[in-house]
């Protein structure tokens, strides 16, 4: 049977495949594949999601376009570096996290020869170099250029810096042949306190997909794919952006095998914003590379400490060991209760590295209350997405029990939020589809949302 679109997400423990049809007149979200990540071959998990999608339902499946995102293979890796911490190397770590990336180094000032050989040996996808205002300091994002070009590293290299220094940019990549791997888009920090992120996250996902080497048979997949391919958590991003034109604002978890990650799309308070220490994007991702139910399930185990784990869950040593030793990706119903005790250990660490936070300066008149980071007090909606928060049991639940603990230091939502369950598991494909089919995506998006 011949459909709309195919949408791949091949991520670092599984890889499923969404098919959408009607999506010019009422789109129609027909159903998931669903397979192991093949590490050795992404393609082959790919296909094998496949099968599963047409067993499911019951017809072999032909498709007009396909599209794809990915994290496997650690995702895209980038590098950043800028100029001062809290400025320009902030904003082009906005950037970079908001489109997808997973950051690997961050520096700030003129690179050092030690800096240089940890970009070698990172090798990342791409280089971001930011640094000075629009019509400022020039000489050190000037000097990082020549550094990285100099280096020759064959890799694509983005330019989001003072303006004033493209030409000379463009020259000093040319000058060590690397001009074709030079990419220009306007400055991410422009001036004090002015964050411009968009256009630098829009270049990344055009480099991302024109250069995606990130696992061995990314190429079949390429060749499998007819249209875009972006990071999967760019994509998730960009669904966040579009739900939030259509609710208001939110925030949106993502715990996977890997990594969880957070997103948040919302405007300051006034209440805040009159006392925040500096400014943050409209839409900011975080992602914590340390926190996933299976990859570092280890990690969650450790932060809760197997004494606790073994309380909550009424279990014995023997018993926990004998679990932990045959834990699976998919959890079986022995499983289950430990999964989502990590899965919320994940979602509260994560949210709460993500979210601002009240502090106190000291001045000349005194101690005075201040706020820095993002500021979530006016959020309305919760959406849980990701295998684990669309897939257990007690999903709802465990982002209930997370809420009815207040913090007054967290710039958590003050009033009451309503969760809701990315019931099909397709923001990331929506994501993906809102470049050529907003309205569509919006719809299934919607569609989605258990609990709307």
């Amino acid at each position: 049977m011949k459909i709309d679109v195919l949408v791949a997400e091949i991520g670092s423990t599984t890889t499923i495949i969404n098919a959408f049809d009607n999506l010019s007149r009422d789109p129609v979200f027909l159903g998931q594949g669903m397979s192991e990540t093949t590490a050795e071959d992404v393609g082959s998990g790919l296909m094998q999601a496949r099968k599963d999608l047409e067993t499911k339902l019951g017809f072999k499946v032909e498709a007009k376009e396909t599209f794809a995102t990915s994290s496997a293979a650690g995702g895209l890796k980038m590098s950043v570096h800028g100029l001062v911490y809290d400025m320009t190397v902030k904003a082009a770590k906005e950037a970079a996290l908001g489109a997808g990336a997973n950051l690997k180094l961050i520096t700030a000032g003129k690179l050092s020869p030690f800096d240089l050989k940890r970009i070698q040996k990172l090798n990342p996808n791409i280089i971001l170099l930011a640094g000075g205002v629009d019509y400022g300091e020039t000489e050190t994002a000037l000097f990082n250029s020549q550094a990285i070009a100099a280096l020759k590293l064959n890799i694509p290299i983005i330019y989001a810096g003072n303006i004033v220094n493209q030409d000379a940019v463009k020259e000093i990549f040319k000058d060590f042949t690397q001009e074709a791997y030079l990419y220009l888009t306007p400055n991410v920090y422009p001036k004090i306190d002015t964050l411009n992120v968009n256009p630098a996250r829009k270049i990344i996902h055009t480099v991302f997909e024109k250069h995606i080497t990130e696992a061995p048979g990314m190429e079949k997949i390429r060749n499998l794919i007819n249209g875009q391919i972006i990071p999967t958590p760019g994509a998730v991003m960009k669904a966040a952006i579009l739900l939030q034109k259509a609710l208001g604002d939110l925030f949106c978890i993502d715990i996977g095998g890997a990594t969880t990650d957070v997103f948040s799309v919302a405007e300051d308070t006034e209440k805040i914003g009159k006392v925040l220490f500096a400014p943050e994007p409209f839409s900011k991702r975080t992602v914590e590379g340390d926190l996933g139910v299976y990859v570092n399930k280890d990690n969650l185990v450790e932060l809760i400490g197997k004494t606790e784990i073994q309380k909550n869950l009424k279990l014995t040593n023997e018993e926990l060991e004998r679990i932990l030793e045959n834990y699976q990706k998919i959890p079986d119903a022995k499983q289950i209760p430990l999964t989502e005790l990590l899965a919320y250990t994940a979602l509260k660490t994560a949210l709460e590295r993500h979210v601002g936070k009240i502090i106190t300066l000291y001045g000349s008149s005194g101690k005075i209350q201040a706020a820095e980071g993002k500021d979530l007090s006016g959020i309305k909606y919760v959406i849980a997405t990701g295998g684990s928060l669309t897939r257990l049991p007690n999903r709802k639940t465990l982002i209930e029990t997370y809420f009815q603990k207040k913090n007054p230091k967290l710039l958590l939502p003050e009033g009451e939020v309503k969760i809701l369950i990315d019931h099909d598991y397709i923001m990331a494909s929506s994501g993906i589809l809102s470049t050529k089919y907003p309205e569509a995506a919006l719809k299934l998006l919607l569609k989605s949302m258990e609990g709307l």
